[in-house]
């Protein structure tokens, strides 16, 4: 059950640079599934389903935004820098883990008590300066004894859950959904051609790990599985964001307004014919912000032809990210209906 692949990726842990976890629980979950696993000197792990000489290449980055420690205090507080892009009011007072050498610690975000804060500190924004980790330590030394240096990784811990309906609320669902329609996809497809399950590393400071497998692997076209923004709930203009929850999956025909990307246009029609021969549903999106894996691998080598397929998430560079699971397998059911065939390009 989708559900329940879900939980185990959102509850992991997995920062940037830091995705062994993650890993892990995709070589369980695919074993038999594959023809075989490579692992590249950056970290992308690659399931390889072998079949005829055209090759289609599904990335879903693995990583989550987090932190890093920079420096250890004299009275054991903990200072650090974000790892992705982080909505800054969003990490204040959250519990986090920390990824030390001698296993991981519990910790809290700290900050300047609102209690004590004058009008003008209440007015301005929260900056990560402004923040720090204290895990109950009284010095550096005790920090240290517990395994905590510069450079260990921090990720947010929060408990997948589920919400009313077919809802759901965790961290790290942008990108564990992706990883979790990759999984199924792979389990479930029956497919002539040849594919590449690419499970990227360190897509959210720079989308580096699409960059290097799609050069190695050179595929004759690409699909990144992502989440992007529905504009279903207050705050959010529709005009900006077109995506409701709960109405399939989104095909990104552009990328910040095109500076990312174009989808391309076979592509397009292939996943739509899919759709549409199959009453599967599906949304379209023209997005001003935000890129995904697509936007790197289509510029590789002499071209690769790339499309963003997303399912519309809520709040998401926030530890409380939601989905509906109806679109997550609308989304499965699609792309193993489109691999059945090979695209017209």
């Amino acid at each position: 059950m989708v559900y329940e692949l879900l939980k185990k990726l959102s509850d992991a842990h997995g920062v940037s640079g830091f995705e062994d976890n993650i890993k892990d629980i995709i070589r369980k979950e695919l074993a038999g599934h594959v023809d075989e696993f490579r692992e590249d000197s950056l970290g992308n792990l690659i399931a390889v389903r072998k079949g005829s000489d055209f090759s289609v290449m599904i990335a879903s980055h693995m990583d989550e935004i987090g932190m890093m420690v920079q420096y250890i205090d004299e009275k054991g507080f903990i200072k650090f820098v974000g790892i992705g892009g982080w909505f800054n009011p969003s990490m204040y007072t959250r519990r986090v883990i920390l990824h030390g050498t001698r296993g991981t610690v519990t910790g809290v975000l700290g900050g300047k008590p609102p209690h004590i804060m004058t009008p003008e500190d209440r007015k301005k924004e929260i900056k990560i300066d402004d923040l720090f980790i204290d895990i109950g330590a009284s010095s550096a030394e005790e920090v240290a004894a517990l395994g905590i240096e510069i450079g260990t990784p921090v990720t947010i811990e929060q408990e997948f859950t589920r919400l009313a309906g077919d809802r759901v609320s965790g961290k790290a669902l942008d990108n564990r959904v992706g990883v979790a329609v990759l999984i199924e996809t792979i389990k479930q497809m029956k497919t002539p051609m040849t594919v590449y399950g690419v499970f990227t590393v360190q897509e959210e400071v720079g989308l580096k790990g699409a960059k290097v497998s799609a050069f190695a692997l050179n595929p004759d076209i690409a699909i990144a599985t992502d989440v992007t923004i529905p504009g279903d709930h207050p705050g959010v203009s529709r005009k900006d964001a077109s995506p409701e929850m709960g109405k399939g999956p989104v095909l990104v025909l552009a990328s910040a307004a095109g500076r990312g990307l174009l989808a391309d246009r076979r592509l397009t029609a292939w996943l739509r014919s899919a759709g549409d021969k199959a009453k599967i549903p599906y949304q379209l999106e023209v997005g001003e912000g935000g890129n995904t894996d697509a936007t790197i691998i289509h510029l590789v080598r002499d071209g690769i032809p790339s499309i963003p397929f997303s399912v519309p998430a809520r709040y998401i560079h926030s530890p409380v990210e939601m989905v509906d699971l109806a679109d997550v397998n609308n989304a499965i059911e699609l792309l193993v209906e489109a691999l059945k065939k090979k695209p017209k390009l």
